[in-house]
């Protein structure tokens, strides 16, 4: 009975310890943190859950951004390029592409006027920016009052929407709000002459596929003909937009812009656990880009290749 006793001891010993080295093993382990553009924070909490599936012994989590970004992450996610940002101190992964789009609270007599006329280009830029060389005489009667909401802080998406109409984004005319893309969204909601920009992603419920409740697309005049035909009409559903604009080549749709998402990585200090996910990534997030309405990258990217050269730099 007492040799019994003692080889119980030895077994629970042996296991205390066993989770104990497993414990110690978990702690030392590097936990990933992804930080940047707020609106791809649902698609990436999609990745994550997806790559713990396959990789269970790697933490990798969503350090969200604030007025700035948090003192220390892995992986920053941006919407546009940075200014003098060449690629030499950091890897950038593009993995998607998303559309800008004219919104407006679907409540607004401008709403029901232009959700069936439509916005060319020269009436986009006379709405949005301010712009003191423009031609007065040429400006267009807008039919119904409206009030532009725009982003405080310096971003990715008014950066996008701004330079493809030719200004930067503090030329964009308007009410500054703080905060992120949702928060813009918000502020039109509160006011019936609202009118905004917004990513594709952030406008649709991906769920029920609508545009958010209270919010309407203004279409806009995609072959360039100065016109909208009922084909441009095409923002029932989030399927629908993804659909039409993939159809086209990026060179051949007027009036929208469209930009990358990327990861961007330190070259010099890029964790193996890190590379791990970018290169999951890399090989697995295609399928998933549609769902949350984003449209797929052009082709070759991202550039596996690319990627292997950079992961084998690191020993990885």
């Amino acid at each position: 009975m007492r040799s019994v006793l003692f080889i119980g001891l030895g077994w629970l010993l042996t296991c205390s310890a066993a989770r104990a080295q497993d414990s110690a093993a978990l702690s030392r382990q590097h936990v990933v943190k992804i930080t940047g553009v707020r609106f791809s924070y649902p698609l990436i909490q999609h990745w994550i859950d997806r790559f713990n599936e396959a990789n269970p012994g790697i933490q990798v989590i969503i350090e969200p951004r604030g007025s700035a970004d948090p003192a220390q992450y892995d992986i920053l996610v941006e919407a546009s390029e940075q200014p003098g940002d060449t690629g030499k101190d950091h890897e950038h992964v593009y993995v998607a592409r998303y559309a800008v789009l004219p919104v407006a609270n679907s409540r607004s007599a401008f709403a029901g006027w232009y959700a069936d006329k439509g916005l060319n280009r020269e009436l986009i830029r006379q709405l949005f920016f301010h712009d003191n060389y423009a031609d007065k005489e040429k400006q267009q009667e807008i039919r119904g009052p409206f009030t532009v909401y725009t982003r405080l802080q310096k971003a990715g998406a008014p950066r996008v929407f701004a330079r493809y109409f030719g200004y930067e984004q503090k030329h964009i005319r308007g009410k500054a709000i703080a905060g992120a893309d949702e928060h813009l969204l918000k502020a039109l909601l509160r006011d019936t002459t609202g009118l905004s920009y917004a990513p594709l992603p952030v406008v649709y419920d991906h769920n029920t596929r609508k545009p958010v409740d209270g919010i309407v697309v203004i279409p806009v005049d995609l072959n360039g003909n100065n016109k909208v035909s009922d084909e441009e009409k095409c923002y029932g559903s989030l399927d629908a937009v993804t659909e039409h604009l993939e159809k086209s080549a990026s060179g051949h749709i007027n009036n929208i812009p469209i930009a990358y998402i990327h990861f961007s990585i330190s070259r010099k200090e890029a964790s193996p656990e890190a590379i791990t996910f970018l290169r999951w990534v890399v090989n697995n997030s295609g399928k998933d880009l549609h769902a949350f309405g984003y449209l797929k990258p052009e082709a070759g990217k991202p550039d596996k290749e690319k990627f292997e050269q950079f992961a084998a730099g690191r020993g990885q």
